[in-house]
């Protein structure tokens, strides 16, 4: 009976992400199912980037629309999201950002070695066009919520490694908003080393895999301001 709950409840979450996971190609205008929501069925199972945004939706839209923030109205979440995603796209390329769709959500993967020194939370200075770019992509959109994730390799101790990856994420977040990125949208939580991506760690690679930091960058809806009211 246990196993049989077990699989409804993984068929359930696979046939909800490919109907989230129905996108827009931004240059042909066709419908398709992303190959992220397709390779990301684990993710959305046992993850944590799907999951509910950082310090939960209600309150964040609160302070979004307190800051003047209007919403994606009904339908055009898609489609608004299809253009950033392509803009960012355009912008970051050869940055060493990943840029990923997730249903309407987008998220960027900045790989540690390319945006901080080993054991440093200091974002590097050939790396801030990047994240210029990134901030004058986000500041043209403003109807997104934007969570910023950091991690670590588990090299060091736990608590150390915890502290390593606040740091990080905050870090990019200030610099965001030091490049007019609204603070109200952002929320920064660290993970440390419990969500190794690149798992075991045999080589340096996997090291460098592992200390990244990640942003999702969520639509804010009509229906979470309604929420919020």
């Amino acid at each position: 009976m246990k196993n049989r709950t077990i699989k409804l409840t993984m068929f359930t979450a696979v046939g909800a992400l490919m109907l989230t996971g129905c996108v827009t190609d931004p240059e042909t205008g066709q419908q398709r199912i992303s190959k992220a929501a397709i390779g990301g069925v684990g993710g959305a199972l046992g993850g944590y980037l799907l999951g509910d945004l950082i310090g939960g939706k209600r309150d964040r839209t609160e302070k979004i629309v307190g800051a003047g923030i209007g919403a994606v109205a009904g339908a055009g979440a898609g489609y608004y999201m299809d253009q950033q995603e392509k803009k960012l796209r355009e912008r970051t390329a050869g940055t060493g950002i990943d840029v990923e769709r997730q249903g309407d959500q987008l998220v960027l993967n900045m790989p540690g070695d390319v945006t901080f020194d080993y054991n440093s939370a200091v974002v590097k200075s050939q790396f801030r066009s990047a994240l210029d770019s990134v901030a004058s992509t986000l500041s043209e959109y403003p109807s997104t919520y934007i969570d910023v994730y950091g991690h670590t390799d588990s090299t060091g101790s736990d608590s150390y490694n915890q502290g390593l990856s606040e740091r990080r994420a905050s870090s990019v977040a200030d610099y965001l908003a030091g490049r007019g990125v609204n603070r109200a949208r952002m929320a920064t939580i660290g993970y440390g080393e419990s969500q190794l991506k690149c798992a075991p760690e045999r080589s340096e690679a996997d090291y460098q895999c592992n200390r990244r930091v990640e942003i999702r960058i969520a639509p804010v809806t009509q229906n979470d301001v309604n929420a919020a009211r």
